[in-house]
C-alpha cells in the first residue's frame, strides 16, 4: 500500500489536525469530504480501500493490543509495565480493562470503513470492472477479518449491517457467535471472487484470493466445520501463488515483502508511518519497549536440530547488527527477564539507513505455513492418525531437511509443529483454547503450573476458569454508552 494514499484518504475521511499557527487559518479551502460526495472516481475508491489497511498500524489495534490477548499463553511472560497487561496474562481482567476496551473500537472501525466502501464503491462509473471488482473484494475481506477478530476475543458481538450503516443505526444487540461465523462466512466467500490471485510490485501487500481463502480455513476451524475448512485450505496449499518461503527466516527479513508465503501483513514506510507491531518485541536498550519476552517453555519445545528455533529467539550470547556503526552487538542476560527475546521481530536497518529498529519490515499476520498445518489438523481429525503427514512433514521440512520426517503423526505432533512453527505469532492461546473446548488438551493443567524456570527465577501461573476465559469481556464503557442494549458477557 502506498503511503500517499494513506495520507490522502485522511484527508478525504475528513481527520482534522489543529493548525500550527494562526496563518494555517488563511488558507483557502478546497473542498469538504464525505460520503455524500467522495466517491466520483477510481483513485477515490483505491483511497478508500487504502484507509482500511492503514488501521492495522494503530497502536491499539493490531500491534501491541491484539499480541497482548496472546500472553496468557505459556510461550511468553507480558514484560512491561503495563497493569493491564499483568491482569490479561494472568486472567484477572475485568470489563473495566484498558486493552478489553482498546480493541473494541478499533474492529468496528475496520467494519464502518469496510462496509463504507461496499456501499458506495458499485456507484462510482469512473472505475475500471478489474479495479472495483479488486477494490470490493477487499472491502469484504477486511470487513470480515474485523469482525473475524471481534469473535474470536468477545464471542457474540453485534453485527452492523449495510441497512444500519446506511441509517446510522450503530447501538445494536449482540448477535450470535453462530450468526457472526455466518456473516465472516458470507463476506470471505465474496472476496474469493473477486480478489486476483496475485499482485505486480505496485500492489504488493493488498489481500489476494489466498488471503481470504487463508482466513474462511481459519474460520471453518473454529466452527469444526472441517471438510469445508480443507476444501478452502487446499486451495492455498495447492496455488504456487503462495508458496512456502525457501527458507523459514526469510519470512522475517526486511525483504520479506516479496514472500508468497506472507498472505497479509502489516507494512509500513520509514519515517513516514510507523509499524509499532515489531517495536514492543526488541529489548529497550535497542530501540525497543521489551514486552512480550518468550519463556523457557517455548525454547525447549524445540527440537535440537531445528533452526526455527535461532530464526525465533534471541537468546544470551546471540550477536545482531543494530546498524548503529558499532558492529555485532551481543545479546545479554539484561536485556530480558527470561533469557530471551523474538529474534524474527528484531530487524533493524542498516547504518547507511541510519540504523534503529525497521519500520518498513512487513509483519506477517498469517502465513500459509498456518494454513498447511491447519488443513493437516482438519485430515487428522476426519481421517485418522497419519491422514495429515505429507503437509506436516512439507513445513518440517522447508524448516530443515535433517528433521525427521512425521510418520503417522497426530494431534500431539501437530500441536507441536504449530508451536514451534508459529511461535510469538498470536495463534498459541487461541489454539489451546480451542482444543480445550474439545478435551484434546487440558488447558488449566497447562496453564495452572510453573511454566517456566527461567534464568532469573522468572515463575509464571496462571489460572483458567472454564467456561469464563474462553472470551473476554464486552468494554463496559461500550455496555454504558448502549444504555442496555449491549448485555455482557457470562461470568464477568
Amino acid at each position: 500500500m502506498k503511503t500517499k494514499n494513506i495520507l490522502y484518504m485522511m484527508m478525504a475521511m475528513g481527520i482534522t489536525f489543529a493548525p500550527a499557527c494562526k496563518k494555517a487559518l488563511d488558507l483557502d479551502q478546497k473542498g469538504v469530504y464525505n460520503t455524500s460526495n467522495y466517491f466520483r472516481n477510481e483513485a477515490d475508491a483505491v483511497n478508500a480501500i487504502t484507509g482500511i489497511y492503514s488501521l492495522l498500524e494503530g497502536e491499539d489495534y493490531i500491534s501491541h493490543a491484539e499480541t497482548t490477548f496472546d500472553i496468557a499463553s505459556d510461550d511468553y511472560w507480558r514484560s512491561g509495565d503495563h497493569s493491564e497487561d499483568e491482569a490479561i496474562e494472568n486472567l484477572t481482567y475485568d470489563a473495566s480493562n484498558a486493552q478489553v476496551r482498546y480493541s473494541w473500537r478499533w474492529k468496528y472501525e475496520t467494519v464502518n470503513r469496510s462496509t463504507n466502501c461496499i456501499i458506495n464503491i458499485p456507484k462510482i462509473t469512473a472505475i475500471s470492472e478489474a479495479v472495483k471488482n479488486r477494490s470490493m473484494g477487499e472491502a469484504y475481506f477486511m470487513r470480515a477479518f474485523g469482525y473475524w477478530r471481534l469473535m474470536v476475543i468477545y464471542g457474540d458481538v453485534p453485527i452492523i449491517t449495510d441497512e444500519d450503516y446506511t441509517n446510522q443505526n450503530f447501538n445494536k444487540a449482540k448477535s450470535t457467535i453462530e450468526e457472526v461465523r455466518q456473516q465472516i462466512e458470507d463476506d470471505l466467500l465474496k472476496a474469493v471472487d473477486l480478489l486476483p490471485e496475485s499482485y505486480g510490485a505496485a500492489d504488493r501487500g493488498r489481500v489476494s484470493k489466498g488471503t481470504a481463502l487463508g482466513l474462511l480455513t481459519k474460520l471453518y476451524m473454529y466452527w469444526e466445520k472441517f471438510p469445508e475448512a480443507i476444501a478452502a485450505g487446499q486451495q492455498v496449499v495447492n496455488n504456487s501463488n503462495y508458496a512456502l518461503a525457501a527458507n523459514y527466516a526469510d519470512n522475517f527479513t526486511r525483504a520479506n515483502e516479496s514472500s508468497k508465503e506472507i498472505l497479509f501483513a502489516v507494512q509500513a514506510v520509514q519515517n513516514v508511518i510507523q509499524n509499532d507491531y515489531t517495536i514492543y518485541y526488541i529489548p529497550r536498550p535497542w530501540g525497543g519497549y521489551g514486552f512480550s519476552q518468550p519463556l523457557q517453555g517455548l525454547a525447549d519445545e524445540f527440537e535440537a536440530n531445528d533452526p526455527r528455533k535461532a530464526a525465533t529467539l534471541l537468546s544470551v550470547g546471540d550477536q545482531m547488527d543494530l546498524g548503529d556503526g558499532n558492529g555485532l552487538t551481543t545479546f545479554t542476560a539484561d536485556l530480558s527477564s527470561t533469557g530471551f527475546s523474538f529474534k524474527k521481530y528484531a530487524v533493524f536497518n542498516t547504518e547507511a539507513d541510519g540504523g534503529g529498529p525497521d519500520h518498513t519490515y512487513a509483519v506477517p499476520l498469517m502465513r500459509s505455513a498456518d494454513i498447511y498445518l491447519l488443513v493437516a489438523e482438519a485430515l487428522i481429525r476426519t481421517q485418522g492418525l497419519g491422514a495429515g503427514d505429507a503437509l506436516i512433514n512439507q513445513v518440517r521440512r522447508r524448516a530443515s531437511t535433517s528433521l525427521p520426517p512425521v510418520v503417522g503423526a497426530g494431534m500431539t505432533e501437530l500441536i507441536h509443529e504449530r508451536r514451534v512453527e508459529l511461535a510469538g505469532e498470536g495463534e498459541r492461546h487461541q489454539d489451546l483454547m480451542r482444543w480445550d473446548k474439545d478435551n484434546i488438551v487440558d488447558i488449566a493443567a497447562i496453564y495452572n503450573r510453573a511454566v517456566s524456570k527461567a534464568p532469573i527465577d522468572r515463575n509464571k501461573t496462571v489460572t483458567f476458569i472454564r467456561p469464563k476465559h474462553y472470551y473476554y469481556p464486552i468494554p463496559q464503557e461500550e455496555i454504558d454508552k448502549s444504555k442496555g442494549v449491549l448485555i455482557q458477557n457470562p461470568n464477568f
